[in-house]
C-alpha cells in the first residue's frame, strides 16, 4: 500500500503524565507499549540514500512490515519545511529472516538498527467514530518523543490542545537525531539501539 506521510514530532519529558491526558482529546490506545527493531538496508556505496530513499524492515511485536520511502516530488503543495512528508509503500510479510535474504540476493546490506517502544493511539472524528489520524509514542534509548501522523490542518490543532509549542517540534528522523545525539555526546555507537547507546535511563533531550 502506498501512501503520503505526513508528521511532526516533539520530545516528551514525562510519557505517563503525557499519555493520561489522551483520553480527553479524542485518542483511544490501539497498541500499547511494545518492542519494535528496524533495520535500514542499502546497497555497501548507499545508493539508495543518495537517492534519498529508505528500505527498512520493521519487526514490531509478532508484526514484520517491509516499506519503502521517499521524499515527495517537487510540486507538492505541503510545506516541507514545517512536516515531515514522505511517500510511504509497505507491506506485512510473514518472515523476516527470508526476507533478509532476499535483499542479500538482490545486492542490500544491513546499514543501520534503531530500536524503540512504541505505543500507539487513534483519533477520531466524533461520534461516528471514523479514524482520522495517529499519534504514537517512541521510548529511544536517547529520548521519548511523540509523533503525529495525519492532515496539517489537525496536527497544528492537535498541538494547540497539547499544548506544544511549535517551535519544539521536529521533522528529523531518528537516524538524523542519533548522529546529532553522537555528535553532542561524542559516543562511539554505530547503532540507536539500547545496547549500544546504555544510557540509565529514557530521558528526553
Amino acid at each position: 500500500m502506498q501512501n503520503a506521510e505526513i508528521e511532526l514530532k516533539f520530545p516528551v519529558s514525562d510519557p505517563a503524565a503525557f499519555q493520561s491526558r489522551l483520553s480527553q482529546f479524542g485518542f483511544r490506545l490501539e497498541t500499547p507499549r511494545t518492542f519494535e527493531h528496524n533495520t535500514l538496508y542499502d546497497t555497501p556505496s548507499r545508493d539508495l540514500r543518495a537517492r534519498r530513499h529508505l528500505l527498512r524492515i520493521r519487526q514490531y511485536g509478532g508484526l514484520c512490515t517491509l516499506t519503502h520511502k521517499r521524499k515527495p516530488d517537487d510540486q507538492d503543495p505541503i510545506d516541507t519545511t514545517r512536516y515531515k512528508i514522505r511517500i510511504e509503500t509497505e507491506t506485512a510479510v510473514a518472515e523476516g529472516p527470508a526476507l533478509e535474504a532476499i535483499l542479500s540476493e538482490l545486492g542490500y546490506i544491513p546499514v543501520f538498527t534503531y530500536e524503540k517502544y512504541r505505543s500507539e493511539w487513534s483519533h477520531t472524528a466524533g461520534d461516528n467514530s471514523e479514524i482520522l489520524a495517529h499519534l504514537v509514542l517512541d521510548e529511544t534509548p536517547i529520548g521519548t518523543y511523540a509523533e503525529l501522523e495525519g492532515p496539517t490542518a489537525w496536527i497544528d490543532q492537535t498541538l494547540a490542545e497539547l499544548g506544544i509549542d511549535p517551535a519544539t517540534c521536529l521533522t528529523d528522523s531518528y537516524g538524523k537525531l542519533f548522529l546529532d545525539w553522537k555528535e553532542r555526546t561524542g559516543s562511539p555507537a554505530e547503532n540507536l539501539t539500547f545496547a549500544e547507546v546504555a544510557v540509565p535511563a529514557l530521558i528526553s533531550i
